[in-house]
């Protein structure tokens, strides 16, 4: 009886300790909103102050997506709108999909890491320059430490016609090439390592590499607009336009249609961030899992870890994926892109389950600046308290909209954060440093709120003679309300 009524002690215990955990996880829940709806601004802003064409991105929480929007034009001259679900050339992160592949034939057995490139393709014969040199293997181009030279023997980044070499063009002037540094000595991006991946990948399936990554990843996981070459047939349509980097008198050129060929497995792939976000949440449910889904789990979790740290300790690289420290502590992977006419990014932070893709219709500039500010924007959200049903909070959505800052700044944009008021400077390369919080006082009066939460100066709002917002004031001086 003693027994029974131990048991049946710690039995309400632990349904106490669940039913306490669910309200707390409830109460603490994040609601994204507001936060959303200032990154949206600042995509916005920050598209016409940097001259960018087109921007699309996402976030993901492990298995959903928690945002996703589009801003500018994927098309100027036909002045078509960039939509979430528009398709880019994502470029080197065409690198993940072929070290996936590499991997799933590691996992069948099929190749060894430590196999020798030599051993694996008849047609490989490229000059070992340094005799002292270890050999170049799988592992090695995986980690971009095999001293190959970054490209194959042709000028396919030279514009305007970007030739890319086919399969057999590569393969016929390895001859000619030769290593810049003995094999795993230093870190040195290869383009030409992770062709002759591709290359392996035919080799050892006896199919087309296009054809193995369609059957074995991409159908599997259903990323239907996910492409291992740039359709033509899309092109300025449901596929982003390129365009260059800002000339010197700040305008943007049409970059002419490429197609990647033989260097697709480094660099020929498109996709749009809705596909990328799909393979991202792939990848946090195989790290949970126990059972083999195109990976075993702890072949993927072997690829995101460090294989590969530089001489410098700058550099450091997992097999295939980009792997490093993010600002929060936790272990970030992933890849970014740049092709002619277009940047892109996917990182994945593995602790917290989130992953960001950016994709930009353009040269000269940098995806990951943005993903680092919707990232920032997000991490100010506070988890929700529990409401007192007593206290009735005022409505501050009036005083939202962008103020002139002219000619100090371009504008500054108040919106509603958590019963406050926040406002962000724009243009804003790090929108956590440009965003400012305020705490309403009474009336039309509000009080800038430290970062130790003590209150800073005022900040009060005027109106016309129809009640209207028209400016507001701090420090004595006045920024006037825009109409947008």
């Amino acid at each position: 009886m003693l027994k029974q009524t131990k048991m049946k002690k710690q039995s309400f215990i632990v349904l106490l300790s669940f039913l306490i955990s669910t309200a707390n996880a409830q109460e603490n829940k994040k609601d994204y909103t507001e936060a959303f709806k200032l990154v949206e601004v600042w995509l916005e802003a920050q598209k016409d102050f940097d001259h960018l064409p087109g921007l699309t991105a996402i976030v993901i929480d492990d298995q959903k997506v928690l945002w996703s929007g589009a801003v500018g034009m994927s098309n100027v001259e036909k002045n078509i709108k960039a939509e979430a679900s528009t398709l880019f050339s994502i470029c080197s992160i065409s690198k993940l999909f072929t070290s996936v592949a590499i991997m799933k034939l590691y996992d069948e057995g099929k190749l060894r890491l430590d196999d020798k490139v030599a051993d694996l393709l008849p047609a490989y014969n490229l000059q070992q320059k340094f005799p002292e040199s270890g050999p170049i293997t799988v592992r090695s181009l995986l980690t971009h430490s095999s001293g190959l030279p970054r490209e194959a023997a042709y000028p396919y980044w030279t514009g305007p016609d970007f030739p890319f070499p086919s399969k057999e063009q590569i393969d016929s002037t390895l001859s000619k090439q030769e290593t810049l540094y003995p094999a795993s000595t230093y870190f040195q991006y290869s383009n030409l390592g992770l062709t002759l991946l591709g290359e392996i990948v035919e080799a050892i399936s006896g199919i087309s590499f296009a054809e193995y990554v369609q059957k074995n990843i991409l159908m599997p996981l259903r990323l239907s607009n996910t492409r291992t070459v740039m359709p033509r047939q899309l092109y300025g349509k449901e596929l982003a336009t390129g365009y260059s980097a800002l000339t010197r008198i700040g305008k943007r050129e049409n970059v002419n249609f490429f197609t990647a060929n033989g260097i697709a497995p480094a660099a020929g792939f498109t996709s749009n961030v809705f596909d990328l976000g799909s393979f991202a949440s792939w990848q946090f449910r195989l790290r949970d899992s126990s059972i083999t889904d195109i990976l075993k789990p702890s072949t993927l979790k072997y690829m995101q870890q460090v294989h590969w740290t530089n001489p410098d300790w700058k550099t450091t690289w997992g097999l295939g994926f980009v792997v490093y420290k993010g600002d929060n502590g936790s272990t970030w992977a992933g890849h970014g892109g740049s092709c002619p006419g277009y940047r892109t990014t996917l990182q994945l932070d593995l602790k917290n389950k989130r992953a960001y893709s950016v994709m930009i219709n353009a040269s000269g500039t940098d995806p990951d600046k943005y993903l680092d500010g919707i990232s920032t924007i997000l991490n100010k959200v506070k988890a929700t308290e529990k409401e007192n049903p007593a206290v009735t909070k005022k409505d501050l959505s009036e005083y939202a909209g962008y103020y002139s800052q002219i000619p100090w700044w371009g504008e500054r944009y108040l919106s509603t954060w958590e019963g406050k008021l926040v406002g962000l400077s724009l243009p804003a390369n790090d929108p956590g440093e440009a965003m400012t919080f305020y705490k309403h006082i009474e009336g039309d009066t509000f009080r800038r709120i430290r970062e130790d939460d003590e209150l800073g100066e005022t900040l009060v709002f005027e109106r016309d003679k129809n009640g209207k917002i028209i400016q507001y004031k701090v420090h004595g001086n006045y920024s006037k309300k825009i109409n947008r």
